[in-house]
């Protein structure tokens, strides 16, 4: 329960847009300006404290971005990695999952590499209390769904 301090110094909310943009890749211009610039937030500084909250990230990675608005036209952004999806097709060498998952196999995978994954998306704010097991079970649930067959070792 919030208390009545807390509940007289919230900023009312604006508007609240998601993004995804190439980690380092905010610019000026379309598409981050008109989704942001509408509501009047300061695109340079926009674009600076995300290139910064990205900068270890390889400069290709679609980050998705949410970007709270508020009244007094200042913003709060929250960064989440990117997604599980990627990083299976990236570690498979892969453009996309099988067309047929559970019949086609599109590529293998070790366990060594779903660690790996697990350990990055563990700093996500979604993920941060889960252990590496769940997380892991989870990336071998959609490696499976994509048609990449996950083992011990490869031979």
């Amino acid at each position: 329960m919030a208390s009545l301090k807390e509940i007289l110094t919230r900023r009312p909310v604006a508007a609240t847009v998601r993004l995804t943009i190439p980690a380092g890749g905010a610019r000026p211009g379309p598409p981050v300006g008109p989704a942001v610039g509408q509501y009047k937030v300061n695109l340079m500084a926009f674009c600076k404290d995300f290139n910064a909250r990205t900068q270890k990230y390889k400069p290709d990675a679609p980050i998705a971005a949410t970007v709270t608005v508020f009244k007094d036209n200042t913003f709060e952004l929250s960064v989440r990695s990117p997604s599980v999806t990627w990083y299976l097709k990236k570690a498979a060498g892969i453009e996309s999952g099988s067309g047929r998952a559970g019949h086609v196999v599109a590529s293998t995978l070790t366990l060594k590499h779903v660690y790996e994954i697990a350990k990055v998306k563990q700093a996500d704010p979604y993920c941060q209390y889960m252990s590496l097991e769940a997380i892991s079970k989870s990336i071998i649930g959609t490696a499976k769904s994509m048609g990449i067959k996950v083992e011990k070792e490869l031979d």
